[in-house]
């Protein structure tokens, strides 16, 4: 994996995106939304979506990763 830094123009869409659309922390949590219906949807071969699920398993893994940089939750400790 290679790391890439953000363009100085992506830091301000992102910081104007989250402090005009949505905060991080909705933001995170709509992130885990769907990343829970697509999981079940395929967990149960819904018919009506109609998506190859290695790229699914690929998108589930980034979007969760950018949930735990917008609001920790799995590393957080108790």
């Amino acid at each position: 994996m290679s790391l890439n830094t953000l363009s100085k123009e992506t830091e301000m869409r992102l910081a104007e995106f989250f402090n005009q659309a949505t905060d991080p922390k909705s933001f995170a949590k709509t992130i885990r939304r769907i990343n829970y219906l697509l999981a079940m949807s395929l967990m149960r071969e819904c018919e009506t979506l109609q998506i190859d699920p290695k790229s699914v398993e690929q998108g589930y893994f980034w979007l969760n990763e950018l949930a735990e940089i917008l609001n920790p939750y799995f590393e957080v400790e108790d």
